[in-house]
């Protein structure tokens, strides 16, 4: 397809930014380079109808990591680290609440619990073991403590008897997210341009040359927020990770309120209009979910369908009403890679399935790598 003279015009000649990928990094990355150059003409390609990969396919928790997965963290990293990466969600969380507002966001404060099921009896005995040296840890983050047990009040079944409860935690309206911080970005003369996907760039002197499906431009510098599908792009230590999910139909009177972690935070799940949304499963076929492609698979889909009957839903009648899939990216470490790869690229992927909790804060930092 050739463009016109008009539309090489107004979208795509003399362009000052280019951002690849219109999910939370991309999206908030454009809104501060529009901060700080008010004239600049920034373009955002985005391959998807909507921003595709994570941003509009996530739970919504607006999490830090469950008591255990911290503890799994402190296996493959310094505390330091844990700390670090807890006040970067923590940050992240606190800017995107800024940029947009709980009200925009459907933000509810319920706070976030860990389940342990029966064959978890070991796991649960090291986290209460462990909890108040996590709290001990976590203390100057928080100003308070974090985690503390609490009794099986949802009455779930098939789990250790109390749950370990985080105060801090809450959740979000993920396309309530979205579609404010897409209306922003347009309501500030920032270009997204749908359905288009990078297929290649190159450096051309103080320029970096774009080849796209539909077409190829000039940019003056380009940055990449791609996340799930960096390796299509860049060579970097991140890898794709699908997670599946679904959604029960409206049940009446439902009483869990929060969002909840199973298995080191394999499964998760939430209220959300009085309907549960379940997802994970990815630990039983890892290779398998190391993929690009956006579909739900029987193994998965059907476990997260048992736990609902066994566990989460007990002596319930429900629904499935709808299923679907998204891709993180993830890799040998829980930190964000935002780097400047040379003068004119920059990235900032690897979100580690927190992309609600660092995405605001990534977006900030691949801008200020300008």
């Amino acid at each position: 397809m050739k463009l016109s003279y008009w539309e090489y015009k107004t979208w795509l000649r003399n362009v000052d930014f280019t951002i690849v990928g219109s999910g939370i990094v991309g999206l908030n990355c454009a809104l501060q380079l529009r901060k700080r150059y008010p004239s600049a003409k920034i373009v955002v390609l985005e391959k998807g109808i909507l921003p595709q990969g994570a941003s509009t396919k996530n739970a919504g928790f607006a999490c830090f990591g469950s008591l255990s997965e911290i503890l799994d963290d402190l296996n493959s990293h310094s505390e330091e680290e844990v700390v670090n990466l807890v006040k970067r969600r923590v940050k992240g969380l606190q800017l995107l609440r800024k940029t947009l507002g709980d009200t925009t966001i459907d933000y509810q404060g319920w706070g976030g619990y860990e389940l342990f099921t029966e064959e978890d009896a070991a796991l649960y005995e090291a986290c209460l073991e462990k909890k108040d040296s996590i709290n001990q840890l976590l203390y100057s983050v928080f100003d308070g403590k974090v985690f503390s047990e609490v009794a099986n009040t949802f009455h779930f079944e098939k789990i250790q008897s109390r749950y370990i409860f985080n105060q801090f935690e809450g959740q979000i309206d993920t396309g309530k997210m979205m579609q404010a911080l897409l209306q922003k970005a347009v309501s500030q003369n920032i270009h997204i341009l749908n359905s288009v996907s990078v297929d290649a760039f190159s450096e051309a002197g103080n320029t970096v040359h774009i080849q796209t499906n539909h077409f190829d431009f000039y940019t003056n510098k380009l940055l990449i927020a791609t996340n799930g599908f960096a390796s299509q792009l860049l060579n970097e230590n991140v890898q794709p990770a699908r997670a599946q999910v679904l959604i029960t139909k409206p049940i009446k009177n439902l009483h869990i309120k929060g969002t909840f972690h199973l298995d080191k935070g394999y499964y998760y799940f939430r209220n959300i209009d009085n309907r549960i949304l379940f997802g994970g499963g990815r630990n039983l076929d890892f290779i398998g979910e190391q993929t690009t492609e956006f579909a739900e698979t029987e193994l998965i889909q059907q476990k997260l369908e048992a736990l609902l009957q066994t566990t989460i839903l007990p002596n319930r009648t429900f629904e499935i009403d709808h299923r679907w899939s998204g891709i993180m990216g993830v890799g040998t470490q829980k930190k964000a890679i935002v780097k400047a790869l040379s003068s004119h690229v920059f990235c900032g992927v690897r979100l580690g399935g927190m992309g609600v909790a660092i995405g605001s804060l990534v977006g900030k930092e691949l801008a200020d790598l300008i």
